[in-house]
């Protein structure tokens, strides 16, 4: 009996469970059945599992069920109204203000559709990091710990079938052990070749090199709400006391350019380039700073950094040493490398816990420039650089909310030169970089934001396989940011929206569209009809809600995820409902 039409036993214990929970937190039933009850508190159904469904129209859920959201009432910064489930192929999203990137966003990895009921019986215990139940065209068949994940295609997919039968995800430490593994036919494809690497590649006819544009930026970052990187002048030292064209220079492939903003100028995205220029190397002048800000050169700082390689990163070592030199060198800084492992730096740094230097980076998620500034500095952007500026955080949110370009335009220049004068992070260069696949893989290809569909592949046997950085941390990517995570859930979770294959336009998914209003405060989405998951329950506008609801509200019974952050949810979002103090 399909879920999509009637509670299953399962579902009635757990939504009972939760009843209470929800009641407190203005919260809305995720059932998909019929219900007549008012919208202003949680209903359990009652009848038994065998009971026929009611004909009655669709009892389409609205989040928060009790009214809308709070907007620009403290302490709620959410920029999300309401969302509601006009019809069982309709969902609304009622914003509190106009958002120019809703549909890019909406396409991101992290928005990934999950049933609803299923959502609420895997959320405890969070069984829902190992285990996941999406729409896509592969299908997760077993996660085989520190060594790959294996997924199959899944035979009812509502769009054109996976042309591999099979696909592996595993990951090589070192960009030259990941090319081994492609010379000796171990793998189809790999990520993040470097310099060397790519020559190589290059000169073999076996093989065939996707280049990707530089859509990421590499960092030094701080945690201004602790000494000595509360003083701006450290900060403005360390920006001016880099040399960012030498380390391109050194360890970087063609195509990688120094950094004049935190975006990548010239611009890969809208008003990328808005606002002066960074600051020119200048180790004596940087030096002076220090002086006048009587910094202390008698401690050795931390300069911490993970081992998985980026676009941003090739060769994290070999470049933390370069960091590490030229700070002693032309700053006199005694510095001491903390090499951690990637998901405890990750978590360290979203949590703002380090006190040290932090060489870390972002790629691109979606082309536009909120992506980038509103992430790291906007006002939802948490604790991870000491917290974000006021002013910064202002002038990023007029930019965000303008429907004109020139005022968005205008607000980039004060965003960008803003960041510039606070020195939340020290930008220090754009990675080119790509993929690369054995050259009679057919449809093989690199995305500009790293969103590489295998589906699309076809290998010479019948399972593709793709070597990637580092393991995933989960399949849950409602609450994950890491690059790893992100590849494996875009193959078998799908958005109401998705980016064009190796491109980066936004296109429909799981929606048919997406249209706003005027100022484009309001989106509806038109459902696409006959998508099931991969348990065989059918996808409708209760699941978008019930989405979108647990990463969104604290209180919801499904907020639960890795470390509990959800991090894009907040940044690219605002902030939760009920958030915590």
């Amino acid at each position: 009996m399909s879920r999509s039409s009637s509670w299953s036993l399962k579902y009635s214990a757990i939504a009972a469970a939760f009843a209470i929970l929800l009641a407190a937190c203005g919260g809305a039933t995720t059932s998909k059945a019929p219900s007549t009850a008012p919208s202003t508190a949680p209903v359990v159904s009652t009848a038994p599992a065998t009971a026929a469904p009611s004909k009655a129209a669709y009892a389409g859920l609205a989040y928060p069920a009790a009214g809308d959201a709070p907007c620009g009432v403290a302490p709620y910064a959410g920029t999300i109204k309401r969302i509601t489930a006009v019809d069982r192929l309709t969902v609304e999203f009622q914003l509190c203000a106009s958002d120019v990137a809703f549909l890019p966003k909406l396409a991101f990895a992290s928005f990934g559709i999950q049933d609803a009921d299923w959502l609420l019986a895997n959320a405890p215990g969070k069984k829902y990091l190992t285990t996941t139940n999406g729409t896509g065209p592969y299908k997760l068949k077993s996660w085989d710990k520190g060594n790959r994940v294996v997924m199959e295609a899944f035979a009812d997919y509502w769009g054109a079938k996976a042309l591999t039968p099979n696909f592996e995800l595993r990951w090589g430490p070192t960009a030259a052990s990941r090319l081994i593994d492609l010379q000796s036919g171990a793998v189809d494809g790999i990520d993040n070749p470097g310099i060397e690497e790519i020559k190589t590649i290059k000169a073999d006819p076996s093989l065939a090199f996707y280049g990707r544009d530089p859509m990421n930026v590499a960092y030094l970052g701080v945690n201004r709400s602790k000494a000595p990187w509360s003083d701006e002048k450290v900060r403005r030292a360390l920006a001016m006391g880099i040399d960012r064209e030498r380390i391109v220079k050194n360890f970087y492939p063609e195509g990688s350019l120094a950094a004049k903003k935190f975006t990548p100028c010239p611009p890969l995205v809208p008003f990328g380039c808005e606002g002066d220029d960074w600051y020119a190397f200048d180790a004596a002048a940087a030096k002076q700073l220090l002086t006048d800000a009587n910094f202390d050169f008698t401690k050795t700082y931390k300069v911490s950094f993970r081992a998985a390689t980026r676009p941003y990163n090739p060769d994290p070592p070999a470049i933390a040493t370069e960091i590490k030199s030229q700070l002693e060198t032309n700053l006199g800084i005694k510095t001491t490398l903390d090499l951690q492992e990637s998901a405890t730096f990750r978590k360290n740094v979203t949590a703002g816990t380090y006190d040290g230097m932090i060489l870390y980076g972002w790629g691109a998620d979606y082309p536009d420039i909120t992506n980038f500034l509103d992430f790291h500095f906007g006002g939802g952007s948490g604790p991870k650089f000491g917290g974000p500026f006021d002013d910064i955080a202002a002038a990023l949110t007029k930019g965000a909310t303008s429907p004109v370009d020139a005022d968005r335009a205008a607000a980039y220049v004060i965003a960008n030169n803003l960041v510039k004068q606070h020195v939340p992070v020290v930008p220090l260069l754009h990675g080119a970089n790509g993929t690369a696949f054995k050259a009679d893989v057919q449809g093989a290809h690199s995305s500009p934001l790293t969103t590489e569909i295998f589906a699309v592949m076809k290998a010479s046997d019948p399972t593709l396989t793709f070597e990637q950085s580092a393991e995933p941390i989960s399949l849950y990517c409602g609450d994950e940011s890491d690059g790893e995570s992100l590849r494996a859930c875009e193959q078998i979770t799908e958005g109401l929206y998705a980016y064009k294959i190796g491109g980066t336009d936004p296109v429909p998914s799981l929606a048919t569209e997406c249209t706003s209003n005027a100022d484009k405060s309001i989106w509806t989405c038109k459902l696409r009809d006959a998508v099931k998951f991969h348990d065989g329950a059918s996808f409708e506008a209760n699941d978008v809600v019930t989405t979108w609801a647990a990463m969104w509200d604290t209180k919801h019974p499904a907020h639960v995820g890795n470390d509990g952050s959800f991090e894009y949810f907040k940044s690219l979002w605002g902030g939760f409902l009920n958030p915590k103090s």
